[in-house]
C-alpha cells in the first residue's frame, strides 16, 4: 500500500488516521467565522481544515445565474450568493497566516481551473476534488500539473467514472480515494462503509471516509475498518443559514470524535494473541486448576 505525505504528515497504513475539518463554505463569506472554525478544528486536534474555492463566472450555470433566492443578505439572485461566500486573496492570505499560528494545516477542493490558480500562490500541502468533480477531465489534468497529493472523493461515482478519473490523473501516486456519500445530511443505510475495503483492493491506494452523516459513530467506525484520513465538515451551529450545516459538526461534536477516533486507533493494537502482562496476576488468582 502506498503512503501519501501531506505536509510531512505520511498517510497510510500504520500511520494515525489524518482528521479534516472541512470548513467548505461553512463561514458565509465572514473571515472572522471562518478563523473562529479554524480554531475550533484546531484545538479539537484536527490534522489540517478544508475550505472549497469556486470561480461563480465559471461554475454558475446560466440558466442558474438569475434565480432568486432568500439569503441572510435578502432576496438575491443565485450569481450574486455565490459571489457572497466567496473569500478574496486578501482574505485566504488572513486564513494561511492563522493556520500557521494554530499549528494546522490546511487546503481547498478547486472546483475550476483558475481556482486552481488561485489555490495554488499559497504553497498548499495538497488539492482536494470534490465528487461533483471527478468527472472534469481539464480540471483533474490542472490539478494534477500543480505537483501536489490529491485527494478525491468518489461521491456520486461509479467504478468506471473512478477508473477513468485516475487515468486522467496518470494513476494512483500520490492519490488519496475518500469513500463518500453525496446526500446532506446521509442516512445510515446509504453509508455503505464496506465500500473502503473495495476501493483499497481495487486500487492499492490509501483510502478514507469524507461523511455527511449528523452522527459521530460511523466516522468512528470508518477508522476501524482502515480509513486512513475521515472528512467531516464543521460549524460553529448547525442551525447557521447554509447547505451544508446540518450535516456538520459542532465544536463538542468534533471534540469527541477526535477523542473516539484516538481512542479506536490505540484500541486496534496487536493481532498478535498473547497473555498480557497486566493479565499474570489473574491467571494466578482466577483460572480454575484441576
Amino acid at each position: 500500500m502506498e503512503r501519501v505525505d501531506i505536509g510531512g504528515v505520511l498517510i497510510g497504513d500504520g500511520h494515525p488516521c489524518f482528521v479534516v475539518g472541512e470548513i467548505g463554505i461553512n463561514h458565509n463569506g465572514d473571515i472572522d467565522i471562518a478563523k473562529r472554525l479554524i480554531q475550533v478544528a484546531a484545538a479539537a486536534g484536527c490534522d489540517a481544515v478544508k475550505f472549497q474555492k469556486r470561480t461563480p463566472e465559471v461554475c454558475v450555470p446560466e440558466a442558474q445565474r438569475d434565480i432568486m433566492r432568500e439569503t441572510p443578505w435578502g432576496y438575491i439572485s443565485y450569481m450574486e450568493y455565490r459571489d457572497r461566500v466567496e473569500l478574496d486573496e486578501e482574505q485566504y492570505r488572513e486564513i494561511d497566516r492563522h493556520c500557521r499560528t494554530q499549528g494546522i494545516q490546511w487546503f481547498a477542493s478547486c472546483w475550476d481551473e483558475p481556482s486552481v490558480d488561485f489555490i495554488e500562490r499559497f504553497d498548499v500541502p495538497c488539492f482536494k476534488i470534490a465528487s461533483a468533480c471527478l468527472t472534469d477531465d481539464d480540471l483533474l489534468r490542472r490539478t494534477r500539473a500543480a505537483g501536489r497529493p490529491i485527494i478525491l472523493s468518489t461521491g456520486m461515482s461509479t467504478v468506471e467514472q473512478i477508473d477513468a478519473a485516475l487515468d486522467v490523473l496518470g494513476g494512483t501516486k500520490d492519490v488519496i480515494l475518500l469513500h463518500t456519500v453525496s446526500t446532506y445530511p446521509a442516512r445510515y443505510d446509504e453509508l455503505n462503509l464496506r465500500v473502503m475495503a473495495t476501493l483499497r483492493e481495487r486500487y492499492g491506494a490509501p483510502v478514507g471516509y469524507s461523511g455527511h452523516e449528523t452522527g459521530l459513530a460511523t466516522s468512528v467506525a470508518a477508522v476501524a475498518l482502515g480509513a486512513c484520513v475521515v472528512e467531516r465538515h464543521i460549524t460553529l451551529d448547525r442551525s447557521m443559514w447554509g447547505s451544508d450545516q446540518a450535516a456538520s459538526l459542532e465544536p463538542s461534536g468534533l471534540t469527541r470524535l477526535l477523542r473516539d477516533i484516538r481512542l479506536v486507533e490505540t484500541s486496534m493494537g496487536s493481532p498478535e494473541k498473547t497473555v498480557l502482562e497486566r493479565e499474570h496476576a489473574l491467571v494466578e488468582r482466577l483460572r480454575c486448576r484441576l
